[in-house]
Formats: structure tokens, C-alpha cells, sequence
């Protein structure tokens, strides 16, 4: 199976080996389209934009860094000397181009520094919203271009790694307003931050008291159960939807423990193991956000979070556009049913 492709290389164009006899007879090809866009995949190579918000303190830069295995977060970047908390909330974002076994990744990293943090907390998720709108919005006027670029730069916030504190008790309702509006324009991965300061007892509990929140509140994190395509797919994320939010500890150290090398904390009475399964969730999160569920994040952005945006926009300007002609309302709703 899938000899085509690599024959091809030896000599033999049509699926002969250059030594001579022909594969299976009834050998078509049709898989070799998987190779053909494998290859042109590693020449386009991707594009992933995660956003972090929670409050200062939670850990939101070292997560980042873990998570990719580098330097990645604004902060370790371009760190100044004592960052203040800025008196209204910011929105910055840091590009990398990241390379692993020939695979490029453009990889933004959004980061709200200032949210949560303020006496009055009130309306704080709305300079978040308007970023990510105005994202849509910059991919939407490139697509209706008349001269369009081949490809669109696509700087759409595919994920927003939300941070709660590791309380213990329940969900504030700065949490629970943030995720309830912003639920409904981009893919809100929850978790807990800085979970080691949590027994696993109380880890549970606060994980189950936050989902019953999450339902409660009708907020519809990733991966959002109407999205499910399949039985199999269902299957898959009803196990991760029985996790969230993941319990994570993020770290950039790194300790030799057995002879084997590992990131984690060291502390007086042993090392909590970012990636081992049996101290934190960290690794749960890392598989979902790359190695399982990446394209699915980005398809979803694409294909129901900025398709839901362009239809209201290209429904805004039809109805402006009716207006200046002199069409009334009613006229233009029944023509558009």
C-alpha cells in the first residue's frame, strides 16, 4: 500500500519498480493524495494564535513556555525590570517561527496584561472581545478583496487559555461573565492554575464544582459538544469534557531525578513533575491543544466562530446598503427569508 508515492523517487512513474514487475493490479493510487498534501503542508507550513488571560500571578508566561518548550511568553522575551500592573487592560501578542522535524510553525502568543487586576473589574473581558473581533474583521476585508492574497495571513485567536485560581471554592464572577460572553466568539480551554497549591481532594472538588458552574451558567467550553462530528469523536471528547478544567503546574526548570531529565518544581519535601500525569494535568492539556486536537481548535475557529461573524457583518452591510437604496425593512427581511 501507498508504494506509489515512494516509487516514484526510484524511477518508476507509474507505479512500476524500476527493477521491473508492477504492484497490485488493482492498485489505483488514490492514497497518495495523503503524501501530496503532507508535502504541501510542510511547504506552507501552519499558523497557531493562542491567547492566556487570567490574572497576574497565576503562572500564564511560564505556562506558555512549558507548553512549547521555549521561550515563547512576551515576558520571557522582553522582560523589563519590574513590570507594573498596567492601569488599563493591554493586549499584546509575540510571533515565533518554531521548527520541529521539518514541520514550521508560526505561533502567536496573545497575552492580556492588566485583566483582573483592577479595583472595579467590571466590563474588563471587553478590550478582549474587540481584539478578537477585530481579528475576524481583518481576515473578513481580506477576503473580499477583490485582488486577494493567495494565502490570507491569518492572525484569528484560535484558542484562549483561560486562568482560574487555585481557590478551591468556586468561580468568581469575573470567570463566570468572561467565559459566558467570550464562550460565544472564540474556543475557551479552561484550567486551573497553579494547581500543586490544591490537595488532590480539593482538586477534584473544585473541578466538579466549576463544571456544575460551566453548566449552570450555559457556557460552552472547548470542545463544545454541538461540534462533535461523529460517535467516535464524541467518544473522545466526553473524556476530556469529564476533565476540565485541567489541573496544571507549568515550569521551565529543569531537574535530573533517576538519571532522567524533566521539568518541574523543586521544593523541600520533593519535585512536582510537570509532565507526569500522576501530579498534574499539564500533559492533558499539551496533548489537546497540539498533539490530538490542534486542527480541530483551528477548524472550529474558522469554519463556526468567524463564520458566525461574517454572516452578521455581510447582514449589517446588506442592511445598510437596503437602507441607502430606500428598500424598507420589512421588504428587505421577507426578500432575505
Amino acid at each position: 500500500e501507498g508504494g506509489l508515492v515512494r516509487d516514484i523517487s526510484v524511477g518508476g512513474l507509474y507505479g512500476e519498480k524500476a527493477s521491473g514487475p508492477v504492484m497490485d493490479f488493482s492498485y489505483v493510487g488514490i492514497d497518495a493524495i495523503l503524501e501530496q498534501m503532507r508535502r504541501k503542508a510542510m511547504k506552507q507550513g501552519f499558523e497557531l494564535n493562542i491567547m492566556v488571560v487570567g490574572q497576574s500571578g497565576l503562572g500564564k508566561s511560564t505556562l506558555m513556555n512549558t507548553l512549547f518548550k521555549s521561550k515563547v511568553s512576551r515576558k520571557s522575551v522582553l522582560a523589563t525590570a519590574q513590570e507594573k500592573i498596567p492601569k488599563t487592560i493591554e493586549i499584546k501578542s509575540i510571533s515565533h517561527d518554531i521548527e520541529e522535524k521539518g514541520v514550521r510553525m508560526k505561533l502567536t502568543v496573545i497575552d492580556t496584561p492588566g485583566f483582573g487586576d483592577q479595583i472595579n473589574n467590571e466590563n474588563c473581558w471587553q478590550p478582549i472581545m474587540k481584539f478578537i473581533n477585530d481579528q475576524y474583521e481583518a481576515y473578513l476585508q481580506e477576503e473580499i478583496n477583490i485582488n486577494r492574497k493567495k494565502r490570507i495571513p491569518d492572525s484569528r485567536v484560535h484558542c484562549c487559555i483561560y486562568f482560574i485560581p487555585p481557590t478551591g471554592h468556586c468561580l468568581r464572577p469575573l470567570d463566570v461573565e468572561f467565559m459566558r460572553r467570550l464562550s460565544k466568539v472564540v474556543n475557551i480551554v479552561p484550567v486551573i492554575a497553579k494547581a500543586d497549591t490544591l490537595t488532590l481532594e480539593e482538586r477534584d472538588f473544585f473541578k466538579k464544582k466549576i463544571r456544575e458552574e460551566l453548566r449552570a451558567n450555559g457556557i460552552d467550553v472547548y470542545p463544545q459538544k454541538e461540534f462533535d462530528e461523529d460517535a467516535e469523536d464524541r467518544m473522545i471528547n466526553e473524556k476530556i469534557r469529564e476533565m476540565i478544567p485541567f489541573a496544571v503546574v507549568g515550569s521551565d526548570q529543569e531537574y535530573q531525578v533517576n538519571g532522567r531529565r524533566l521539568l518541574g518544581r523543586k521544593t523541600k519535601w520533593g519535585t512536582i513533575e510537570v509532565e507526569n500525569i500522576a501530579h498534574c494535568e499539564f500533559a492533558y492539556l499539551r496533548d489537546l491543544l497540539i498533539r490530538t486536537h490542534m486542527q480541530n481548535i483551528k477548524d472550529i475557529t474558522s469554519s463556526i466562530h468567524y463564520e458566525m461573524y461574517r454572516v452578521r457583518r455581510l447582514n449589517e452591510n446588506n442592511t445598510v446598503v437596503a437602507h441607502a437604496n430606500g428598500i424598507p425593512e420589512h421588504h428587505l427581511v421577507a426578500h432575505e427569508m
